[in-house]
């Protein structure tokens, strides 16, 4: 993961299908270009970044349960005081798909911004049929702008909804009987996700629905291992899961899993930062033992608000033991993988799509080591320019 070629004096020629034709010199290439538009730059051009794991459509931010936590209430006085993803849950079922729609592409316009040109989408803040399915039609909606290219996943297994507490088996057999026969019937989603964690779904519960989900056409992935080790790694690499994703908290056995697997081990360094936890997944142990590692922002309205994937790259390497150039690769070609592109983004190279970053800076390592700074100038998805926009961009909420 730590070995990226870098091109000086480079250029791109990209097709009329907006795919990369060639890659080389300056040179060389500005005699191939004819009659094409030449776009000069100066800075470092990235692959476009791969954000493989947002829950991106909801409606309020929680501030609250910030202020909360900052006073040192834990999870279950948050929630018992109205806050929580049940919170979220409440407000998404009230909105109406324009609104949520409306506040979806505002903050793609940040992640893109960013200098992410994919960007997979759970819904998860629904818990029932008709809710969950609004939020994969806004999912869709928003796809269907142009911009960055989305990834659609089912989260109905976010949660134990409300009206289902205590009866989480009972909840399950709602997700694998009425939800997942209707999200195929809608066709948005590729993959399916569970929340497998302690006091969440179990082993068991996430099995039955990535099992389900499978026959219905949607490939797995798993919130994994974020709290404690219950085996969400072991179930993801058993399952043939495009990701395991948390793993702040995963076992040596699951990382002997998962090294041994085409499993993507997902990390979310933002989330842990913004919860206050000491704890990070060990990335360091992840890559020496031979798994392939991604990043990627957790982006939420609850534990972690954050769009900035660049901002990821420099928490991997100051709390999860990676170096620069993996990081990268991590939020590139592997974060590709995680959502089922690798064989069409993440990569500058003939025949890969025509996803394009520009950050202003000399050297590539820059990204990584000014964190906080904005430094994506230019953002091409399919060889089309989607940032900056000359529509300024309102308010996230």
């Amino acid at each position: 993961m730590a070995d990226l070629q870098v091109l000086d004096d480079a250029a791109v020629l990209i097709g009329d299908d907006g795919d990369i034709a060639a890659v080389g010199s300056y040179a060389e290439l500005v005699g191939q270009a004819g009659d094409a538009t030449v776009t000069e730059v100066d800075g470092v051009l990235f692959p476009g970044f791969v954000d493989c794991h947002t829950h991106a459509v909801f409606g309020m931010a929680r501030l609250a349960d910030q202020e909360r936590r900052a006073r040192g209430e834990g999870y279950k006085e948050i929630a018992a005081a109205g806050g929580g993803i049940l919170s979220s849950v409440r407000d998404v079922r009230q909105r109406s798909a324009d609104d949520l729609t409306d506040l979806t592409r505002r903050r793609l316009t940040h992640l893109v911004a960013n200098g992410t040109t994919t960007v997979e989408v759970k819904s998860g803040y629904g818990l029932e049929l008709e809710a969950e399915l609004k939020q994969l039609d806004v999912i869709a909606t928003v796809a269907a702008d142009g911009g960055p290219s989305i990834v659609a996943t089912f989260l109905g297994a976010h949660e134990v909804p409300e009206e289902y507490r205590p009866r989480a088996d009972e909840y399950v057999n709602v997700v694998i009987n009425d939800m997942l026969p209707a999200v195929e019937r809608q066709g948005v989603a590729r993959f399916c996700d569970v929340f497998c964690e302690p006091g969440v779904f179990t082993v068991e519960q996430s099995r039955r629905v990535l099992e389900a989900a499978a026959r219905h056409g949607l490939a797995p992935k798993l919130h994994a291992d974020e709290l404690d080790p219950s085996g969400g790694a072991e179930l993801a690499v058993e399952l043939g899961a495009a990701s395991a994703d948390h793993l702040a908290a995963v076992s040596e056995a699951g990382i002997a899993a998962l090294a041994g697997s085409d499993t993507v081990a997902v990390l979310l360094p933002g989330t842990m930062m913004f919860l206050g936890r000491g704890n990070q997944a060990p990335g360091r142990r992840l890559l020496d033992a031979g798994a392939a590692v991604a990043l990627a922002t957790d982006f939420n309205p609850g534990s972690s608000p954050g769009m900035s994937l660049p901002l990821m790259t420099t928490l991997a390497t100051s709390q999860c033991g990676m170096v620069p150039a993996e990081t990268i690769t991590a939020i590139t070609v592997n974060g590709a993988a995680a959502v089922g592109e690798a064989h069409t983004r993440g990569q500058i190279a003939p025949g890969f799509r025509a996803d394009l970053a520009l950050a202003l800076v000399h050297d590539w390592r820059e990204v990584v080591y000014w964190y906080g700074t904005g430094l994506i100038a230019e953002v091409w998805v399919g060889g089309l320019a989607c940032h900056p926009r000359q529509t300024p961009v309102n308010f996230l909420v």
